[in-house]
């Protein structure tokens, strides 16, 4: 595993995809920065972190969206990989809020975003941004977000959580592993934050409404079910949930 350590840059993401058109790129290579400037998130919104306090980071993939033929299989996959990270830091009750940020409790401590490009000669290759709060002290403006440190009252090592994430994507990632899909989306399932639960949501067609999630369903969408027992599907810019 190569891991290239930057000072500062505009985005991890925008770093590594630009080094991947120039340069061949070993499958999971991380691009990690103690001050991330431009980051982005899933619905184009900036990531704000302070510097030197949180983990921003970068990993490329080889080929995976052309081997398993699923778009939205590794927006399941590496949720699940920093969950699984996470409980060996005993963070309590972490949860993936569709479609891919990370939750404890109520408050939001990470973010993922996934990007695929395609290469001239028809392979494609991905860029998982990862943006994770860690012993950052307060949010400003940001009521529904915490680190590590302000759920556990103390500092965390961000090299340890680094290694603890990409120990598990390489058991995820890696030549030689068969992955279980049926498997994996049952396990994101589990960890869908309110699945099954009555929640608030907002849409542009029909304002503010009452729903239930079932599922996130192959394509990646989000199944509500409404109060007429009807069940609706929304994509990721389509629906607001209220927590």
């Amino acid at each position: 595993m190569n891991i290239i350590k930057l000072n500062a840059t505009a985005s991890t993401n925008i770093f590594l995809k630009e080094m991947a058109l120039h340069n061949e790129v070993d499958n999971l290579t991380v691009v990690v920065t103690e001050d991330q400037f431009k980051g982005k998130g899933q619905r184009g919104n900036g990531w704000s972190s302070e510097k030197g306090k949180n983990l921003t980071f970068s990993v490329f993939l080889k080929d995976f969206v052309q081997q398993h033929h699923d778009l939205f299989l590794l927006n399941i996959i590496v949720p699940l990989c920093v969950i699984e990270a996470l409980k060996k830091f005993d963070i309590p009750n972490v949860k993936v809020k569709w479609p891919n940020d990370i939750l404890s409790g109520n408050k939001k401590i990470a973010g993922i975003l996934v990007e695929n490009f395609f290469r001239s000669n028809g392979s494609i290759y991905s860029v998982i941004g990862i943006g994770l709060n860690v012993n950052q002290d307060h949010f400003p403006h940001l009521p529904q977000a915490a680190s590590l440190k302000m759920i556990k009252d103390r500092t965390f090592s961000k090299e340890e959580i680094l290694l603890a994430i990409m120990e598990q994507m390489q058991s995820f990632f890696s030549d030689s592993v068969e992955l279980n899909e049926d498997e994996i989306w049952n396990k994101y399932h589990d960890f869908l934050f309110r699945k099954g639960v009555p929640t608030v949501f907002e849409s542009a067609e029909s304002g503010k409404f009452m729903g239930i999630i079932q599922e996130v369903n192959r394509e990646g969408k989000l199944c509500i079910q409404l109060e007429d027992d009807s069940v609706r599907t929304f994509d990721v810019k389509e629906v607001k949930m209220y927590y």
